[in-house]
């Protein structure tokens, strides 16, 4: 059997499967991941990436981080990948529960998923820092330099997490109770590097663990399944095709 025979038979078998995704899930719809050949790391800027998206950066260089924010995170023409829809496609069918994601970009609400915990917050929502306005990512693509409020003239701040700040406490615990409960998870297009959220995988208690991931994982040797392809042509071979 082959390895897509065998995550076709363990797809067909499962009734509570639950996906946790990383930057690997988008990078067919042209958002690129951080740590590829290709990757944010790999590139050149004055500073390097995770410097920029920290808190502290974003507090005392605004300029710069928005700078970065709008050349490389506000990624709004990208459209879902085969991945996103067949996702969308096993939560519409029951069997999919739940999606648990790092990623800020949309695209698995964009594909029609609805139970979406976005551990690391969403370039869709955006909050004046002042009044608490909300605004739209096209708002922030269109504002030049620092984005301001166009009530109190106060900096608007994407609901995304950065280094330094801590992660949704509700969220967490929803992405937790998910993994516990589910008979089958699917990890892909992450390196399980980041934490804390790389540490929710390990609380699955279940013996249907897939990975799809170009790259090795720290998870690997507890896996079930592992699958080397890109994650939306795995779907695809799978029979997901859009």
């Amino acid at each position: 059997m082959s390895p897509i025979e065998k995550f076709q038979n363990l797809l067909s078998s499962s009734q509570n499967i639950v996906f946790f995704g990383g930057a690997g899930v988008s990078t067919e719809s042209g958002i690129p991941d951080f740590r590829s050949t290709d990757g944010l790391y790999n590139q050149t800027y004055q500073y390097p990436p995770e410097t920029i998206l920290s808190h502290s950066f974003y507090r005392s260089q605004p300029h710069e981080f928005y700078r970065f924010y709008h050349d490389k995170m506000l990624c709004l023409t990208a459209q879902p990948n085969a991945a996103h829809y067949a996702l969308a496609a096993l939560e519409k069918e029951g069997k999919l529960k739940a999606v648990i994601t790092q990623n800020i970009d949309g695209l698995h609400q964009k594909a029609g998923s609805r139970n979406v915990l976005e551990l690391h917050g969403s370039i869709h929502r955006n909050f004046c820092e002042s009044c608490g306005k909300f605004f739209a990512a096209s708002y922030m693509a269109d504002a030049p330099d620092i984005p301001r409020c166009d009530v109190c003239g106060g900096t608007i701040k994407p609901d995304v997490v950065l280094y330094e700040e801590g992660l949704d406490e509700s969220v967490l615990q929803a992405a937790l109770q998910y993994i516990r409960q589910a008979d089958m998870l699917i990890i892909g297009g992450t390196s399980l590097v980041v934490y804390p959220a790389a540490g929710l995988v390990r609380y699955y208690r279940g013996h249907k663990l897939v990975l799809i991931n170009k790259s090795t994982t720290d998870m690997d040797t507890a896996a079930d399944l592992i699958l080397r392809y890109p994650i939306g042509e795995t779907f695809e071979k799978a029979g997901f095709a859009r």
